[in-house]
C-alpha cells in the first residue's frame, strides 16, 4: 500500500476554522443543516453543519469578560469556540449566550442586519454580544471531532467540530448569503437523501453525520462525544490496483472507511 502525497511545496496553508452540530429533540432527533450559496467557492450547493474560519476577532482577550467559562479553555479553544458560535449566529440566527441578568435570550436573537453587518465585518462579534448584555456559552460546545483536510485538496483546514443541544427559545434562519436554506432534519434522513443524490453532501460532513447517527437523542450524541476519545482525523491518498482512496484512521471512531477518491472529492 502507498500513500499518495504532492509535493510540500503545493501544499497550501492550514486554516483553523469551527463547525457546530445544533441538535433538538422536538419533533424528532434532528440536526440544523445549511445549504451553501452556489456561489461560494468551497462546497457549493453542499448541505453542511453552520461553521467556517477563526477570524482575528475571535481571539480577542477583551472576550474575557463577555463569555462564560473562560478559565476553563486555553487560548486556541476559547477563540475555536467563539467561532463556532459566531458562525452560527451569522448563518442560522442562533445564539449560544445568556444574558447578564439570567433570563433567556428568546426568539430572534438579532435582525439579520446585524448578523449580516458581521459576516461582512463591518460591525464586531463582540459588540454584539456586549450590546445585548450577554455572554457567550462556551461550555454548552462538547467537542465531537477534528478533521483536517488532505493535501491534494486546493483549500485545507484544521476543523474542529462541536455538539450542542439547541436553546429552546430560539429561531433558526439562514442568513441568504453563504446558505440559502436551514433546515433540521433527523442524522438518518440527511444520509438517505446523500445517497439518493437529492442533496449534495461532501465527505467530512457525510462521515458525522453517520457518527452522529449512532445517538438515540440530542442527549445521548452529546454524552457520546464527551466520552470519545478525540483522534484527529487526516485522511490519507493511497494507491490501490483499481485507483486511489481516501483513508480514514481506524481508531477517529469512523470504522472502516476507504472510498474511491473521485466519489469524495
Amino acid at each position: 500500500m502507498t500513500d499518495v502525497r504532492p509535493s510540500p511545496q503545493t501544499h497550501p496553508e492550514i486554516r483553523p476554522a469551527a463547525t457546530i452540530l445544533l441538535l433538538r429533540d422536538q419533533p424528532g432527533f434532528e440536526v440544523l443543516m445549511v445549504k451553501r450559496h452556489h456561489q461560494i467557492d468551497f462546497a457549493s450547493g453542499a448541505l453542511v453543519f453552520p461553521g467556517g474560519k477563526s477570524h482575528a476577532g475571535d481571539h480577542d482577550p477583551a472576550w474575557a469578560g463577555h463569555v462564560l467559562g473562560w478559565d476553563d479553555y486555553d487560548a486556541e479553544q476559547r477563540g475555536l469556540r467563539i467561532a463556532a458560535i459566531r458562525e452560527v449566529f451569522e448563518e442560522a440566527g442562533i445564539l449560544l449566550a445568556k444574558r447578564r441578568n439570567g433570563e433567556p435570550i428568546g426568539g430572534e436573537a438579532c435582525p439579520m442586519a446585524v448578523r449580516q453587518a458581521v459576516d461582512a465585518g463591518t460591525t464586531h462579534f463582540l459588540d454584539v454580544v456586549r450590546g445585548l448584555q450577554a455572554r457567550l456559552d462556551l461550555a454548552m460546545l462538547t467537542t465531537f471531532a477534528r478533521w483536517i483536510t488532505p493535501p491534494l485538496t486546493p483549500k485545507r483546514f484544521d476543523t474542529w467540530f462541536y455538539v450542542v443541544k439547541a436553546p429552546d427559545d430560539q429561531l433558526a434562519a439562514c442568513d441568504g448569503r453563504e446558505t440559502v436554506d436551514a433546515e433540521w432534519i433527523a442524522p438518518a434522513e440527511a444520509l438517505r437523501l446523500a445517497e439518493a443524490g437529492e442533496r449534495k453532501v461532501i465527505f467530512p460532513t457525510r462521515m458525522n453525520l453517520k457518527l452522529l447517527a449512532e445517538g438515540a437523542d440530542a442527549a445521548d450524541a452529546v454524552a457520546r462525544a464527551a466520552a470519545r476519545r478525540l483522534v484527529t482525523v487526516q485522511p490519507q491518498i493511497q494507491q490501490r490496483p483499481h485507483g486511489r482512496v481516501l483513508v480514514l484512521p481506524p481508531d477517529a471512531g469512523y470504522g472502516a472507511v476507504e472510498e474511491d477518491l473521485e466519489t469524495v472529492m
